[in-house]
């Protein structure tokens, strides 16, 4: 039995085991007095690229629009992005982020360049018409991006391009963003677009994927550019975060390398690095589609998203032996689930589809997975916001539905900030051979003050589970549950149909002792546990 099956099957703790007599079907102990860390708030920030309808007609509709919006921002998009206190966004990319002169973004709009979209020869994509998605007219640009992030209550995350332009661009960018009003010509510039006071841009991607698309380096290659865009740069008494381009999944080998090279100089190389990047997408041609595939495939789908964990713990074992008090801590700003693009959508919507209750579980069990390992992970970025794989919402022109990974990252938003506890879950593990071992159960908890946030998925398809659950060392006062769930488990929202699933908020939980709660078949649940 290895150690996860071990903790999972509650051996872990023989003095918490369930009493005996006793209908439930599993246990859950949540520890106070063993806390994990603070669960940033940054773990649950969001990404936007320029890809199919991410930014033209998902964020940007223009001023002009008649769709409801503030200086060209769909209103709408803002409004949820506040609901869900989203707190900080990715730009530009992404793909698009590695050919991308931010110079083209900035001025006045209608003297701005327009240039070819990286995704522009995607082959779905050429099926659909000439427009924005194809080739950018950089109506979207930095002064805009701060804007919508303003409007949103976000920090902004800028995405430098490592590949194509050089350390100087990566220094004068920063200074467009971050030098006081009126100091310098590009603070003058930045004001020309309207923004005379600086952004203070705390958050810096140095490149992006430079295994691949980003230059194809190595990590030993790579730091090196690392070290050569991160020197003198300048700060504006800013404290400014920069975040390496990490592995793709399980490069284990690129962590090791990078960490290794960039060091060889000294240790004292670690304090400019704030974290590392990696990146994991679950999904691919055997899983099926957004909204039409198999219980096996449901099962598959979900089995790929714990992996999350074991690149958590592997990676930042790797990173411990060269930074030994593990000063870089790991941010995953690309994740979530990767399908096909629904062909019921227009062309012109690259890797469009309608995320469904599947996807929903995916999102529940990443999210969970990074509040376990609060201490490892400072930052973390869903791909994408809208129009897009992934995705919390869906808008096409004055359309605007929200997607079930909307409603976990609403129940989720109560973990932002607080202390997350060790949490044992002791539960059945799936029979089916898809689901390669998975759990039924698996969830995080978190402490603010008197009340203890508990968020659970279910990953079985077909049966609830009766499960109890004890807070060690105190005294449940009140109890209420909110859940997402349907019948049926290719459940999701479109335009035509936006309430298709919705969550069951604040229902009454009964707190006799034991505290014994049924998690439905198919479900994300929060439990909102007030304690004496």
């Amino acid at each position: 039995m290895n150690r996860r099956n071990f903790l999972l099957s509650g051996l872990a703790l023989p003095l918490l085991a369930p009493r005996s007599g006793l209908c439930a079907s599993g246990r859950i102990d949540i520890l106070p007095d063993e806390p994990i860390g603070k669960i940033a708030p940054t773990i649950y920030g969001h990404f936007t690229e320029h890809i199919g309808g991410v930014i033209y007609d998902g964020v940007w509709v223009g001023e002009k629009s008649k769709v409801p919006n503030v200086g060209g921002i769909r209103k709408a998009l803002v409004d949820k992005l506040r609901q869900i206190q989203a707190p900080v966004i990715r730009w530009p990319g992404g793909c698009f982020a590695d050919s991308y002169d931010w110079r083209d973004g900035v001025g006045p709009r209608d003297k701005r360049p327009t240039r070819t979209n990286f995704w522009a020869n995607t082959p779905y994509l050429w099926k659909g018409p000439n427009g924005p998605q194809k080739y950018e007219p950089n109506a979207f640009g930095t002064n805009e991006f701060a804007h919508f992030c303003q409007l949103a209550g976000a920090q902004p995350y800028m995405a430098g391009d490592l590949r194509s332009l050089p350390a100087r661009d990566f220094y004068q960018w920063i200074a467009y963003c971050n030098s006081p009003a009126g100091s310098t010509s590009l603070a003058k510039l930045r004001a020309e677009g309207g923004s005379a006071q600086p952004f203070d841009v705390h958050y810096w991607g140095v490149g992006n994927e430079s295994w691949g698309c980003g230059g194809n380096f190595t990590g030993d290659e790579y730091a090196v550019e690392f070290r050569r865009y991160t020197t003198w740069v300048p700060r504006y008494g800013l404290d400014l975060h920069f975040v390496a381009s990490g592995p793709n999944g399980n490069d284990y080998s690129w962590t090791e390398s990078f960490f290794r090279k960039v060091t060889e100089k000294g240790p004292r190389e670690l304090g400019n690095i704030f974290g590392l990047a990696l990146h994991y997408y679950c999904g691919g041609p055997n899983n099926g589609l957004a909204d039409k595939f198999s219980v096996d495939q449901w099962y598959s789908q979900l089995a790929d998203a714990v992996v999350m964990e074991d690149l958590v713990h592997n990676h930042w074992r790797i990173m411990g032996q060269t930074d030994k008090k593990h000063e870089v801590k790991l941010v995953v700003d690309e994740w979530g689930s990767w399908h096909k693009t629904d062909p019921s959508i227009a062309p012109n919507y690259l890797f469009g589809y309608y995320p469904s209750l599947r996807d929903a579980l995916v999102s529940g069990l990443t999210l969970d997975i990074f509040n376990r390992n609060a201490d490892k992970i400072a930052m973390a970025n869903d791909a994408q916001l809208i129009n897009n794989i992934n995705a919390l919402f869906i808008g096409v022109e004055d359309k605007f539905i929200v997607t079930p990974n909307f409603y976990v990252f609403d129940m989720y938003k109560a973990h932002q900030g607080a202390t997350s506890l060790r949490t044992v879950i002791s539960g059945p593990i799936l029979e089916q051979k898809s689901a390669r071992g998975l759990a039924a159960l698996a969830g995080s908890a978190s402490l603010r003050g008197k009340r203890c946030t508990l968020t659970v998925t279910n990953a079985d398809a077909q049966n609830p589970q009766q499960i109890e659950i004890a807070i060690r060392g105190r005294q449940v006062t009140g109890a209420k549950a909110t859940v997402l769930t349907s019948k049926d488990i290719h459940a999701h929202n479109t335009l035509d149909q936006p309430t298709g699933i919705e969550p069951v908020r604040n229902q009454n939980v009964s707190i006799a002792s034991p505290l014994t709660y049924s998690f439905a078949p198919a479900s994300v649940t929060r439990l909102d546990l007030d304690l004496a």
